[in-house]
């Protein structure tokens, strides 16, 4: 077997700048466009939970074609096709300290349009699993629709939604590899790169497969933190909850 162990554990322990980058890109990205993910996927659910057509049929819309289509090709058409057809290209944004490349925006804003409509079907679960009398007390004492929703269900709700978050995460963090056909040089380009160079391509392409298990090794420990801490009993609702149930009663009571 050709397998050279000295290039396996030169690059494991002790990656080139150029793994290094990658490493820090993947990350990056990860983390921006999952919070772009989150942040569509609670405007989405909110507005499909309403009943006016003109909020609920776009998100089913957008749910549909980001689901229905492979996020490859979300990607390349995202950042390829809309320049090819001279709609929008993305161009260098120069931050002073820090220049951001077009294709790190295109592949940040693509992979947060996927996550958003995945997170907006698991959020609208989540909202969906808190008893309907939290929402009838709440309308009782005089609640906006915000504000039930940001003092009552979704704190309720978050314990549903977590589990499910924490593997879309772990998701992301492997759809990162696709960024690499628009020239982004995350873990694999950068991989790729190495490889063209030494042309030890087993050695390494088993360290970037290593190196993404310790990424998703390390977020099942921060996940399984994260369910420990805000997950609740299914026979207790949280402390809000109750607080909040037993007021709404003794108003109802008159008391």
């Amino acid at each position: 077997m050709n397998f050279n162990w000295d290039v396996f554990w030169q690059y494991l322990l002790q990656p080139s700048g150029v793994y290094l980058t990658g490493l820090w890109l993947t990350c990056l990205i990860s983390v921006l466009a999952m919070l772009m993910g989150c942040a569509l996927g609670l405007m989405a659910a909110l507005m499909r939970l309403s009943k006016n057509p003109l909020l609920n049929w776009p998100v089913r819309f957008y749910v549909w074609l980001m689901r229905g289509t492979p996020l490859l090709v979300q990607i390349v058409f995202l950042y390829t096709a809309l320049a090819a057809g001279g709609i929008f290209r993305f161009e260098d944004i120069d931050l002073g300290w820090f220049v951001v490349p077009g294709n790190i925006q295109a592949a940040i804003i693509a992979l947060g349009l996927n996550e958003g409509a995945y997170m907006a079907e698991i959020i609208r679960a989540g909202i969906g699993a808190v008893d309907k009398g939290q929402y009838e007390a709440g309308r009782s004492l005089g609640m906006t629709f915000g504000k039930l929703m940001r003092r009552i269900v979704l704190p309720q709700a978050f314990r549903v939604i977590v589990p499910p978050l924490g593997n879309e995460f772990n998701v992301m963090l492997k759809n990162t590899t696709l960024v690499s056909v628009i020239g982004v040089q995350e873990l694999l380009l950068s991989t790729q790169m190495v490889t063209s160079a030494t042309f030890r391509v087993f050695e390494l392409y088993l360290v970037v497969a290593i190196y993404f298990l310790m990424l998703t090794t390390l977020w099942g420990f921060f996940q399984r933190w994260l369910e420990h801490r805000f997950g609740q009993s299914d026979r207790q609702p949280p402390a809000a909850g109750r607080m909040f149930g037993r007021s709404a009663m003794k108003l109802l009571r008159g008391r």
